[in-house]
């Protein structure tokens, strides 16, 4: 049997996280088992997802399968983009200067912020009285 051939890539943003298998072949993107245009229901959700291959000019020569959970659909897109990067390092790490300039290969740390006790949100306060 021959050996299935793929690279794997671990994807983050905020509470998403995407798990990318890039497979050579005719440019398939699934996303939880749909296709990534039914999946990602916005024009810019769908850009971002794939701006990786369309910037290595690698889009039509991998089937790419990935599983998102948390988030939300516009954290899971980032998430599926920081996975493909990640992943086609793995492909050609000759591709990192690229990836790198454009800034797809950094975490975006940015998280929710906790509430606060004594306060309604994590910023917002109870209305304040002075009489």
């Amino acid at each position: 049997m021959a050996d299935l051939v793929q690279y794997y890539g671990t994807g983050r943003r905020k509470s998403a996280i995407a798990r990318v298998f890039l497979r050579p072949g005719s440019g398939n993107f699934t996303v939880n088992g749909k296709p990534s245009d039914v999946y990602f229901v916005t024009e810019q959700q769908r850009v971002s997802a794939v701006r990786p291959l369309i910037l290595t000019e690698l889009k039509g020569s991998f089937d790419v399968l990935t599983t998102v959970r948390g988030g939300g659909v516009s954290a899971q897109a980032d998430a599926v983009k920081m996975g493909i990067s990640r992943a086609l390092l793995e492909f050609n790490a000759e591709l990192r200067k690229t990836l790198k300039a454009e800034g797809l290969l950094s975490r975006d740390a940015r998280q929710k912020e906790r509430k606060k006790y004594g306060q309604k949100g994590a910023r917002k306060r109870f209305q304040f009285s002075k009489r």
